[in-house]
């Protein structure tokens, strides 16, 4: 499985900015879906993931100003950021699972700057 996310850039305090990670490669059933960062310094963590039927989690941090999606015919899953801070700064990596391989996929990671 081959993960590609994009959308990721510099914006200023209070924008917004959409990434995107599309999966392909694989004729599994893509169970989980998410959005993870690692800022300089620190542990990667979980911002938000989708389950195929849609249902959604979020970090406390990220809660009420980021929307994860998904579009399952097409192996694709979004993460819109509204209300950046500069502490969503990092580098962003979608995460995708497949429970019938028991395996976990991640992308290359995309860069959100988010200055004040």
């Amino acid at each position: 499985v081959q993960l590609q996310a994009s959308g990721g850039g510099l914006v200023e305090a209070r924008g917004s900015l959409r990434l995107s990670c599309a999966a392909s490669g694989t004729n599994f059933r893509i169970n989980v879906m998410g959005w993870y960062r690692q800022a300089p310094g620190k542990q990667r963590e979980r911002v938000a993931a989708v389950t195929r039927d849609g249902i959604t989690n979020y970090s406390d941090s990220v809660k009420g100003r980021f929307t994860i999606s998904r579009e399952n015919a097409k192996n694709t899953v979004y993460l819109q950021m509204n209300s950046l801070k500069p502490e969503d700064t990092a580098v962003y990596y979608c995460k995708a699972t497949v429970s019938e391989l028991g395996r976990n996929y991640w992308g290359q990671g995309t860069q959100v700057t988010v200055s004040s």
